[in-house]
């Protein structure tokens, strides 16, 4: 796939970035540096990712939290609800307050920070540590999908669509990579010693960033509409006043000794539920919308919910399916037991293998297959990804371990799902977003991960404590079957509307 040419910026006022010799593979400077940096994260987030769930069901006398399975599944619903909510406060301080270049930087800097308690033995330094990895992460990822948009022409549809899924695929390769690195040295060594390698690897991504910053030239150093002093004052008490509301109702609850994570996972479920309700609201109000925008934003409505429900479907492969990789997969090699861990190395790899070709196909395509298409591909891929578990839970219904080809074929499947909704959802989303609010509107993407996330965190916890049965598999298959055939019935009006 060509790599995306040194662009022109869609703004009259902001200066193009200063050309260099390219880097890497022929590709421009400043790209190969948003790379780099979004493969460490990515390493950072998918190796602390993949224990996670193993680390909190471990016996606490093995160095592990003692959680039950549905307790565990709720932390990582509740952790990834997070980190997707905190993309709404970061995208509006990236669009309003710092900018993209600098909301990308304090980002990493808070994710490294959390990776580092984490890492630290000392019990209870789990729960900063993920604190600081949500609120990293949400200033980071809307604002690093703006910084990347901005080297794009608006109207350059085929480009920007090229250039986010070169840059989806190129960071699947630490994704891959972290599973096994992290795992190894978690599983197989100690736990906070593989959170330690997740700090590591966002600090060399840190690193990569700022030294490689002078290749952005002007682009989003600065925001395009600064909020008012006004604006930012009344945001800084509404948001200090809910704080000190959640602290202290939460506070009272661990003072009794009655609080429980699906207390908080509550107070997380009604944001994922309310906040995208009050965004949408507040953007379709905004008088700087013209008609056309305000259509595309409404539509977009759609996009959203199909999205939700795919995370809530993805998203499993660190929780139910880690746990079945865990209880119910032989993982015997030539005598050796492979790391549960180690199979969440498999979706990056798949989706290193699909991007190529789903990019091929789309190419091919054209216009012929709208974005609606594209998702409803990927739902269907997902749907017979739980179909595929289905069967395999059936085989493991006796305590038997099934063969380890049944998980490779749904990750498989998940992964063609991902290669659908990812890069291209994130591509749909900054080429609909008016131009004042892209990060706005790419956060509002992430909160669709938000409530797929609580939503997903609640369907293990339904399952109970232990590995999820075949029926549980199956009623998420079916569902994830008809949202794709409603994607497939609505796909021309909701095409209309979008404009891609």
């Amino acid at each position: 796939m060509a790599a995306p040419s040194q662009p022109p910026v869609t703004t009259t006022d902001t200066p193009a970035p200063t050309r260099h010799r390219p880097g890497l593979l022929g590709r421009p400077r400043w790209f190969t540096t948003l790379f780099g940096t979004d493969v460490w994260e990515r390493f950072s987030f998918y190796g602390m990712t993949a224990i996670l769930v193993l680390y909190a069901t471990e016996d606490t006398d093995r160095g592990g939290l003692g959680m039950s399975a549905g307790d565990a599944g709720l932390l990582y619903g509740l952790y990834m609800a997070s980190v997707f909510l905190a993309s709404v406060p970061g995208g509006w301080i990236g669009d309003r307050v710092l900018g993209a270049y600098r909301a990308v930087l304090y980002g990493g800097v808070l994710i490294a920070l959390g990776h580092v308690s984490m890492a630290v033995p000392v019990t209870g330094s789990l729960y900063p540590g993920l604190l600081l990895i949500a609120l990293g992460t949400g200033l980071l990822k809307p604002n690093m999908a703006n910084l990347l948009s901005a080297f794009y022409d608006r109207d350059d549809r085929a480009g920007r669509d090229a250039g986010f899924s070169v840059f989806y695929m190129s960071v699947q390769v630490s994704a891959l990579v972290a599973p096994i690195v992290v795992g190894a040295l978690g599983e197989g060594v100690n736990w906070h010693l593989g959170f330690g390698a997740a700090a590591l690897g966002m600090g060399i991504g840190l690193f990569q960033y700022v030294r490689g910053s002078r290749h952005f030239g002007d682009v989003c150093q600065a925001p395009e509409r600064s909020a008012t002093p006004a604006e930012r004052t009344r945001v800084l008490r509404v948001s200090l006043a809910a704080t000190a509301v959640v602290v202290l109702v939460y506070g009272v609850d661990a003072a009794l000794g009655t609080f429980r994570l699906a207390h908080l996972m509550g107070l997380v479920g009604l944001l994922c539920v309310t906040l995208p309700v009050l965004c949408f609201w507040r953007l379709l109000r905004n008088p700087v919308l013209t008609g056309v925008e305000r259509v595309k934003v409404r539509t977009y409505v759609w996009l959203f919910a199909a999205s939700a429900v795919f995370w809530a479907l993805f998203l499993q492969a660190g929780s139910a399916f880690a746990l079945f990789a865990k209880h119910a997969t032989d993982r015997e090699i030539l005598g050796r037991t492979v790391p549960a861990s180690w199979f969440q190395s498999a979706i990056p790899l798949f989706v290193l293998v699909l991007a190529p070709l789903f990019a091929w196909l789309w190419t091919r395509a054209g216009d012929r297959v709208p974005t609606v298409g594209k998702y409803a591909v990927g739902m269907g891929a997902t749907a017979v990804a739980y179909l595929v578990m289905a069967v395999a839970a059936t085989l493991a219904a006796d305590g038997a371990r099934v063969s380890p080809l049944w998980l490779l074929l749904a990750f498989l499947l998940l992964a063609a799902g991902e290669v659908s909704f990812g890069p291209i959802g994130m591509s749909a989303t900054t080429a609909i977003a008016p131009a004042t609010f892209v990060s706005q509107m790419v956060a509002l993407f992430w909160l669709a991960g938000a409530l797929g996330g609580g939503l997903g965190g609640n369907a293990l916890k339904v399952s109970g404590d232990q590995v999820p049965g075949a029926g549980w598999f199956l009623a998420l298959g079916g569902a994830a079957l008809v949202a794709g055939a409603l994607l497939l019935l609505l796909r021309r009006p909701l095409t209309r509307g979008l404009g891609v």
